[in-house]
């Protein structure tokens, strides 16, 4: 089995994975781009993984082929946008603190900071239902019927 499906079986980030296992990480991005690790590396990842050194060991053939099913990398997907979604909402909450805090002390007599917060927050409730699937408008069935409309055949 490949490096990056333990690690991603386990829901780990490449620098978990080399903290855990006291490599550095770009060491553990180049086993997983393919290159062949050193038997002290691999020694360190089958202790992490709690595996032999032979199981991490991998066919030639197969070292640049990882097979990854369309399941999980849909899983991969949604887990980066449900990511990338509370990044947003944690620049959201930050931003507009600091602009409420700016209007209470520059013109506490018209609070202006709601504009930014409502416009924003508008964006930010889309990208929500985007990021969980709440409305799945635009999403895989959707993107099949378009390929399959546009090359006039089915899928």
């Amino acid at each position: 089995m490949t490096i990056r499906k333990l690690r991603l079986q386990r829901g780990w980030s490449q620098e978990q994975l080399a903290t855990l296992s006291g490599l550095s990480i770009r060491t553990i991005q180049r086993i997983e781009r393919g290159q062949s690790p050193s038997l002290e590396s691999l020694k360190s990842l089958a202790a992490v993984f709690e595996t032999d050194v032979a199981d991490l060991k991998e066919e030639p053939n197969d070292m640049n082929h990882e097979s990854i099913t369309q399941q999980e990398q849909r899983v991969i997907e949604q887990v980066r946008a449900i990511k990338d979604f509370y990044s947003h909402l944690i620049t959201y909450v930050l931003v507009n603190a600091a602009l409420f805090g700016i209007n209470i002390f520059t013109s506490p007599d018209y609070i202006w900071a709601w504009w930014p917060a409502l416009g924003w927050g508008i964006g930010l409730l889309s990208h929500w239902a985007s990021a969980f699937e709440i409305f799945d408008l635009f999403g895989a069935q959707w993107e099949k019927r378009q390929i399959e409309k546009r090359l006039g055949r089915k899928l």
